[in-house]
């Protein structure tokens, strides 16, 4: 995984122009596809409600057609004068009985003859309860439940009107299966307006559904709706008698505003619906078409998603070719430049590739080159430098020291002591030859101890011994190299200045190492300071701590520095009445 992440990491610019790629042939190839669907869509669905609207109007003929035969059978029945007899008259002998059953058979012969091209009944019933039928009766409603029917109440409630209701009761009744569509008339007086009988014209919801059956398919539904919202007939069986008002609304929408077809949900799916209004049977004809069928019939979206993704991979496979062999010679160039390592400049790269990449492997060569010359410039200018600086610092600290000695001589001289004049001669020459003579810049840590004893005996000589100097150095210390006169600014300073109110004391001169670091501690119990609580840096020359302030010991601070970087120092830690220690923090170098 990992290796996978570095390759990634090193061709970053192919990567990121194959993923832009990858997301815009991606995004422009749906948004095609998906422009291009809504526009066929939109297309099928106008093409679509212009063709089922012709078709609506053949229906919406073929039920005019049937409602005209049934109007002319009623009218036959409310002029006849038989009927009207029939169904008024009272009763009479066995014989007048017979002839006007006769008579009325005859009569129906020739009102069924206008519905004879369709399945129906027809049933005629009077206010003086007689009743006739004929045809095939399968709406079987008995002549006493006939008058109570809601069919003949709402029939009598509008005697000028046609009607044609659905027969809900006959849909739970003992057919559950069968639905019926009844046409009813009230017979009336035509001066008197006087009712005497009602006319039933039935037909099976089976038969109804004659006039639209062959216009309907799959995902293509007709649903004939009654004022109510009741669907009255369909050629889905299973939604037949449900009311739907939002239907209904839906129907009355498109019929009221001349909408040319309507997108909605019906029965839980989105639908587009077209709708015509039947005055005569006061009934919508609706048509309803599931459009995720419909066009998934026109359009075939799963060969639509297969096309694409041959056209985004075949891109992208283009693609790829391309922008690798484009990125390739980069990467290579930012390969080879990622392998040059810190403070290494002399890695220079091969110049090859595009034009592009030749000329930015030149610049980047050119750049090194400029660059190690100007290191190389700086490295001996920072080292000359550093040469003036420690020689200017060694001529600060040779001269302060022999002042301080050569005064100490001068005393015993003085006082007539030659014997001990001539051992600090002695030991002054031992020191000068460790010190000034050897051209090397640093000393072990035995030889500037050495070196420090033949100071601390000239200081005997001129001060007495009431500053006694103990050195306690660890045996694995000793072989380690140091600064020369790194330690005796601080026996100087504390030997002038740290017994000025106590008459004696003791100096000590401590040796150690750490893991990495070499440590050489000079502490007196004199006099100490006040504001140097706990560990504290060298005191500032400008400060008013006025003990610490030699050239001598600034120049040691400032030498570790320059030498071995700010990680290395002085530092000092006193207390008023208590001494003060200098702690020297010095690399471990084993030799010069």
């Amino acid at each position: 995984m990992k290796k996978y992440l570095d390759r990634m990491k090193q061709g970053g610019l192919f990567f990121n122009i194959f993923i832009v790629m990858i997301i815009s042939i991606t995004a422009v190839c749906v948004f095609t596809s998906l422009v291009t669907l809504r526009m066929s869509e939109r297309l099928f669905v106008e093409t679509f409600s212009i063709t089922n609207s012709k078709v609506l109007n053949q229906i919406k003929t073929s039920f005019e057609s049937f409602n005209d035969s049934i109007v002319n059978a009623s009218s036959y029945a409310s002029q006849s004068l038989t009927v009207k007899s029939f169904l008024t008259a009272g009763s009479a002998n066995s014989v007048t009985t017979a002839k006007t059953y006769f008579n009325m058979g005859q009569q129906m012969k020739q009102i069924k003859s206008s519905v004879d091209a369709y399945d129906v009944g027809i049933t005629i019933a009077g206010v003086n309860g007689r009743s006739y039928s004929a045809g095939q009766m399968n709406w079987s409603v008995a002549g006493e439940d006939l008058a109570d029917h809601h069919i003949t109440v709402n029939t009598i409630a509008e005697p000028k009107r046609l009607m044609y209701q659905y027969d809900r009761e006959r849909a739970v009744g003992a057919a559950q299966n069968e639905h019926f569509i009844i046409a009813s008339k009230a017979l009336v007086e035509r001066t008197s307006g006087t009712l005497y009988g009602t006319l039933y014209v039935s037909i099976r919801e089976q038969e109804f559904k004659q006039f639209y059956s062959n216009f309907t398919s799959t995902g293509n539904d007709v649903v004939i709706l009654d004022n109510a919202g009741r669907i009255v007939s369909s050629n889905r069986a299973e939604w037949i008698g449900q009311s739907s008002p939002e239907l209904l609304s839906d129907a009355v929408d498109i019929a009221t505003q001349q909408l040319s077809y309507k997108n909605a949900e019906v029965m839980g799916k989105d639908h587009i619906l077209l709708a015509n209004y039947i005055p005569a049977y006061d009934f919508y004809l609706v048509n309803l078409i599931d459009r995720k069928y419909a066009v998934g019939q026109i359009i075939n979206v799963k060969s639509v998603v297969l096309i694409c993704l041959a056209i985004i991979s075949l891109s992208l496979l283009i693609v790829f070719l391309i922008s690798r062999r484009l990125t390739d010679s980069l990467s290579r160039l930012v390969k080879q430049m990622s392998n040059i390592t810190e403070k290494n400049f002399d890695n220079y790269i091969d110049i090859g590739g595009s034009y592009e990449t030749r000329e930015l492997g030149k610049a980047f060569n050119y750049m090194l080159y400029e660059l190690n010359d100007y290191i190389a410039r700086l490295l001996h200018t920072q080292k000359e430098q550093r040469n003036a600086e420690l020689a200017a610092l060694q001529r600060q600290i040779n001269p302060h020291f022999l002042y301080n000695t050569l005064a100490s001589i001068k005393f015993l001289v003085q006082q007539g002591s030659k014997e001990k004049a001539a051992e600090t001669i002695n030991a002054l020459i031992s020191l000068l030859q460790n010190t000034i003579s050897n051209v090397n810049e640093t000393v072990t840590i035995e030889q500037e101890l050495a070196n420090m004893q033949n100071y601390v005996f000239i200081n005997h000589v001129r001060y007495g011994d009431r500053i006694k100097v103990n050195t306690f150095a660890s045996p694995d210390c000793m072989h380690y190299h140091v600064p020369k006169l790194i330690i005796q600014p601080f026996i100087e300073n504390a030997f002038f200045h740290a017994f000025n109110q106590k008459n004696e004391g003791m100096i000590y001169i401590l040796v150690s190492r750490t893991e990495d670091m070499l440590i050489c501690e000079v502490a007196d119990n004199g006099d100490g300071m006040d504001g140097l609580s706990g560990q504290d840096t060298l005191p500032n020359p400008k400060s008013k701590r006025q003990l610490f302030t030699g050239i001598g010991i600034q120049n040691v601070h400032n030498r570790i520095t320059l030498l071995y970087g700010e990680d290395y120092g002085v530092s000092i830690t006193s207390a008023k009445g208590e001494g003060t220690r200098v702690r020297i923090t010095l690399p471990l170098i084993e030799r010069a």
